[in-house]
């Protein structure tokens, strides 16, 4: 049964794949211009195309798993919209399932909750929950996910860790927390994987050496995440009995099987599979159990006020503007705070997002700014902006 939903995907089973391993001709070799065969001691990995699957043959074999990591770079539509295929897939299929989510912190699951039992609105879940100020990335990613479980009743668990507590621990270590926050950590952290921390040492020496900080509490941080999430991800599984749970995590979170699914799998040895984008991976078998090789799928651009907002302020305050600005071409000056934006009151930065959430660029929307003014009371002025 196709799904109009998702983009066009062919995946590559990992069992297989692994079954196809020989030693022949790979695409490395054809990028040499002598065509000499791989070094000895090296055998080519051979994808064979006959056996290439579509969306409903990977259903199948996912219908048999207890537990379904599918990973995702966080700004990629086609990667949501392949984890939406996957979990309409599986409901289709007659399957009750639970979704893991890292995008939400497990402080504001109650928001969650109610979002789902449909008492609150989705702008009230983006308030409650701290959406923007925790996560960032473009809600409208994940916004078919979050309205399919909600029409289906589909619980949905924040996994993550709280980002006090994992940046504390970032900038001093474990050993820097309070008793009280020792009390949020996992009840178990293993260490003892060299292999992850080879992988996490390749991740910190990649940020700029000003920002590295001490490697170890880099770690610690990672050892936080990965644990914390498979916590609560395995106490979902004996919350839901019944259910199958879809666990939507970054790719890093996820590859070779080292951050999550060897955690929760140590908590809850339950059958599972990771699902993970192929696109620009080499064919390994250990990175995940199937590739997805989905059309690119751009989401549509959003409307934008083109300015930079001061940081660390109660007032939604102008601090700049972007290059194409059409709050700037409008007449709004730095320093005006933002108190509306067509209907809706600001009052945050959450505030301004909800209420552009929905707009285009070469949309005008009137926006209300107190303006200060040395002598005398603020001004009220109200700008009709054209959104770029």
């Amino acid at each position: 049964m196709p799904f109009p939903n998702s983009p066009a995907l062919v995946c590559a089973a990992g069992l297989l794949l692994s079954a196809s391993l020989s030693v022949a001709q790979s695409p490395s070799d054809m990028t040499r211009p002598d065509h000499q065969p791989s070094p000895p001691g090296q055998p080519t990995t051979v994808l064979d195309l006959s056996r290439l699957a579509n969306m409903n043959q990977l259903l199948d074999q996912l219908m048999t798993r207890r537990v379904i990591f599918v990973g995702e770079q966080h700004d990629r539509y086609d990667d949501h919209l392949s984890q939406l295929a996957i979990i309409e897939g599986l409901v289709a299929r007659g399957r009750s399932l639970v979704i893991g989510m890292e995008m939400f912190q497990q402080p504001y699951q109650a928001p969650l909750d109610a979002y789902i039992a449909g008492t609150i609105s989705e702008a009230q879940i983006l308030a409650q929950t701290q959406y923007f100020e925790r996560w960032r990335y473009d809600y409208r990613l994940y916004r078919p996910i979050l309205q399919f479980a909600r029409e289906q009743r589909i619980p949905v668990i924040a996994l993550n860790l709280e980002a006090e507590l994992t940046g504390k621990v970032g900038d001093a270590g474990i050993a820097a927390l309070t008793d009280s926050e020792r009390a949020r950590l996992p009840t178990e952290i293993n260490r003892d994987d060299p292999a992850y921390r080879a992988r996490i040492e390749v991740a910190f020496k990649h940020h700029p050496p000003e920002l590295q900080g001490n490697f170890e509490h880099f770690l610690e941080a990672q050892l936080l995440w990965d644990e914390g999430m498979a916590e609560r991800a395995a106490r979902a599984l004996t919350d839901y009995p019944g259910r199958t749970l879809v666990v939507l995590a970054g790719d890093g979170h996820l590859e070779y099987g080292q951050g999550i699914p060897q955690r929760l799998l140590r908590r809850q040895p339950v059958s599972s599979a990771i699902v993970l984008n192929g696109t620009k991976r080499a064919p390994d078998p250990s990175v995940a159990d199937f590739l997805l090789y989905p059309q690119s799928v751009e989401l549509p651009p959003a409307g934008l006020l083109g300015v930079l907002l001061k940081e660390n302020t109660d007032a939604v305050q102008v601090k700049d503007f972007a290059e194409s600005s059409g709050a700037k071409v409008a007449g709004i000056l730095a320093g005006d705070r933002i108190v509306r934006v067509n209907e809706t009151p600001i009052a945050s930065y959450a505030d301004l997002r909800i209420a552009l959430l929905d707009q285009s660029p070469s949309q005008q929307i009137p926006v209300e700014v107190v303006r200060p003014r040395l002598l005398g009371a603020d001004e009220r002025l109200t700008f009709l902006v054209e959104l770029h």
